[in-house]
């Protein structure tokens, strides 16, 4: 196949993030379609611009702020026609949001071949609408760019051949690289917001499980109220309106909230914090290649590698969270400890697998040309999996 484009299916801040390096290293061949499922500017247009990337070639209309079905169905809808009027040779999606799930549906009715970029995570927490965008991408795909060995491993339990698995790391290793912010600029950032190096802690809260319950999200801002160190916390505009909603502004009278962070920002305060308290599951992944300590405030994790490493550590808000935060603040060694472990995502080379297999795939004309690439199923980590 040499049609002329892959259409890259965007609509959320980690997306854009995450995908960043693939849209670049495609080049003109990349069609960056955005679904707008992020529509506030504060998420998404500063990302476009800091990451140096064209606005988007098409963009969906009437998505952002619907509920969950109305929205997958509206993106179906808008992007069956825009696939059915300029057939791309592929379509990438990437993780788990509604997304993904309606790139992934709407480019598989087109008969377009999916490229899911970060593939094969699992919860098995059937709460969590992740899960379900997980499951339903799964079938579809037709490339499977899975982020380690484990997520491998879940594809191929479930039938997908391993000819359609390829293991290459996640884009989030060389994002985060590229735009952690020189050690001046981190220290005028740490002025700025009057924190010393280490002697602070980031939270970031969004997640409805966190911010749906007014009981959990309470308990939740007076357990990090009560950490004996500042606590930076960007507000999410969920998390803005669920405080607003359930009246919870004397639980955040000692925190110290900002408004969201572009990522170079984020990222160098996260890296020079003490602490990490996040239910982002991109956060996860950062503090890995960060070497920061994380407490993650849900109930379960499709990133079991990040706590497997020791990075990590799973905590509701109650208890397990109030003696996660007492640990991890007593904890003198972590830091040293944390800056000697390797990241469970790859060694940032992640993009350039992911264009090396579309283009093997679905760009390059040339017979020559395609065998000088990585044909998908050879990784050797696939040999992890116990798919050989």
């Amino acid at each position: 196949m040499s049609s002329a484009d892959v259409a890259l299916v965007l609509g959320t801040r980690p997306e854009i993030v995450k995908l960043a390096g693939v849209a670049r290293l495609l080049g003109s061949q990349a069609r960056i379609v955005w679904t707008g499922q992020h529509w506030d500017a504060n998420l998404t247009t500063c990302f476009f611009d800091q990451y140096g990337l064209p606005r988007p070639h098409h963009r969906l209309k009437g998505v952002g702020g619907e509920a969950r079905g109305r929205q997958i169905g509206r993106m179906v809808a808008a992007l069956s026609d825009h696939f059915t009027r300029r057939p791309p040779a592929a379509a990438v999606v990437q993780g788990d949001t509604n997304t993904a799930a309606a790139g992934a549906l709407a480019a598989h009715c087109a008969g377009i071949p999916v490229v899911h970029v970060e593939a094969g995570l699992r919860s098995f927490d059937t709460d969590m609408p992740e899960e379900a965008n997980r499951r339903v991408i799964a079938p579809l795909a037709d490339l499977h760019c899975a982020p380690t060995p484990a997520a491998a491993a879940h594809l191929l339990r479930e039938g997908i051949e391993t000819e359609r698995v390829l293991i290459t790391g996640n884009t989030v290793v060389e994002a985060t690289l590229e735009s952690l912010p020189t050690d001046v600029e981190a220290g005028r950032l740490l002025a700025r917001h009057e924190v010393d190096e280490g002697a602070y802690v980031l939270a970031t809260i969004h997640r409805p499980e966190n911010t749906d319950d007014p009981v959990r999200l309470t308990r939740l801002l007076d357990q990090l109220a009560a950490v004996d160190l500042p606590v930076l916390m960007p507000l999410h505009p969920r998390t803005q309106a669920a405080i607003d909603r359930h009246g919870l502004h004397r639980s955040t009278a000692r925190l110290r909230l900002i408004d969201p962070l572009d990522h170079a920002t984020f990222l160098a305060l996260a890296r020079r914090c003490r602490l990490l308290v996040s239910d982002s599951g991109g956060v996860q992944e950062e503090c890995t290649v960060l070497k920061r300590p994380l407490i993650v405030v849900r109930n379960s994790t499709e990133r079991p590698e990040a706590v497997r490493a020791g990075f990590a550590r799973l905590a509701r808000p109650g208890q397990q969270l109030a003696l996660a935060l007492r640990e991890a603040l007593s904890d003198t060694t972590a830091a040293e400890r944390l800056a000697q472990l390797p990241s469970p995502y790859g060694d940032g080379s992640a993009s350039d697998d992911i264009v090396a297999a579309i283009r093997h795939r679905y760009l390059v004309p040339d017979p020559a040309a395609a065998a000088l690439l990585p044909a998908p199923g050879t990784h050797p980590a696939l040999a992890a999996t116990g798919a050989r």
